[in-house]
């Protein structure tokens, strides 16, 4: 896709690796920028998403040595679609061991979406390790965030709700997750491949706030691979709440009020409610926060890109983000 002009030049042919993490999971991995910069790792969204060639284009390569990762089952990762041995502490715990491979001393945890959430539980497990956090579009992995995305949300794009969701049987309109993560573990191809392309186009409809047209034609087999082996795993995390249980984020983050932390979050993001980064800002009273006006759930909006770039600019210069963005945080205690 076209990247506005705050993205920077793309990176060809990083160095990359695989790195093997134990219960039959290897992990995809990419390092490229300056040896001797400011090291970061990116956490990408989903669960069950991946790395991409955009995603290298989101860092100064002069200043940063940048670390990518494919989470288990992700991406380039082996094996693809995994769930055993897929929850979020082990994802953790890769992040550690993948530092530790890279002989990296502590880094920058940028992370966005799902990522951002991901970031918060390994800067809690491993405050040490962490030189600040850079939280973007933030899910918390919450029944509510949960309820908003499958539920709540059709209240904006009802006709791209019933159009999608018309062949679940009533009684699973309420459980739309339900019907979806049942027909994705299902033996019959088929039946997987329409549920996995039915919440592909919801979400693109919830992401681009507008309803979008189902896919023409069947996926090739490679997309229908990835397809599945992305919304197996989602359905993994969120049917069991993410194996954060409810509101475990926050209370974490209470424990990080010392690390320098930069919250970016779309005004009109439907993906990832506002709440859930205001909830986090709450929790962390040194956190800066930017609210971007008219932005949705992508990094790849212009004015959202624009301000991430600033952002990471200014931990570059500075080592934290104390001047950066504003701190609209009233109280230190979990929602």
């Amino acid at each position: 896709m076209a990247l506005p002009d705050a993205a920077h030049p793309p990176v060809e042919r990083p160095a990359s690796g695989l790195l093997d993490v134990g219960e039959g999971h290897r992990l995809y991995y990419e390092q490229f920028g300056n040896t001797a910069g400011i090291p970061v790792i990116f956490l990408h969204g989903g669960p069950g998403g991946g790395c991409t060639p955009s995603h290298r284009r989101l860092f100064d390569l002069t200043c940063y040595r940048v670390t990518l990762f494919d989470q288990r089952g992700c991406g380039r990762s082996w094996p693809p679609g995994g769930v055993q041995a897929n929850t979020s502490d082990a994802l953790v715990a890769d992040i550690e061991q993948l530092r530790q491979h890279l002989g990296v001393d502590r880094w920058l945890v940028f992370g966005g979406s799902w990522g951002a959430g991901l970031a918060l539980a390994y800067a809690a497990a491993h405050r040490k390790a962490c030189l600040g956090l850079v939280l973007r579009g933030v899910f918390l992995g919450r029944a509510s965030d949960v309820d908003w995305f499958f539920q709540r949300a059709q209240q904006f794009l009802p006709e791209a709700w019933a159009a999608l969701f018309a062949q679940a049987p009533q009684v699973l309109r309420g459980d739309v997750l339900r019907w979806l993560h049942d027909g994705l573990q299902s033996a019959e191809p088929q039946l997987a491949l329409s549920r996995a392309i039915a919440w592909e186009a919801w979400e693109a409809s919830v992401s681009q706030r507008q309803s979008v047209a189902p896919r023409q034609g069947l996926p090739s087999v490679d997309e229908a691979a990835a397809l599945l082996g992305k919304y197996r795993i989602q359905s993994h995390y969120l049917t069991n709440g993410c194996f954060w249980g409810e509101s475990s984020l926050l209370s974490r983050a209470l424990t990080l009020s010392d690390v320098p932390t930069a919250i970016l979050h779309g005004r009109l993001d439907w993906v990832c409610r506002p709440q859930a980064a205001w909830d986090v800002h709450q929790c962390l009273p040194g956190s800066r926060m930017q609210w971007l006006e008219g932005c949705g759930h992508s990094p790849f909006e212009p004015p959202m890109l624009q301000a991430l770039t600033q952002a990471l600019t200014y931990f570059a210069a500075h080592g934290n983000f104390s001047a950066w963005g504003q701190n609209f945080a009233t109280h230190s205690e979990a929602p």
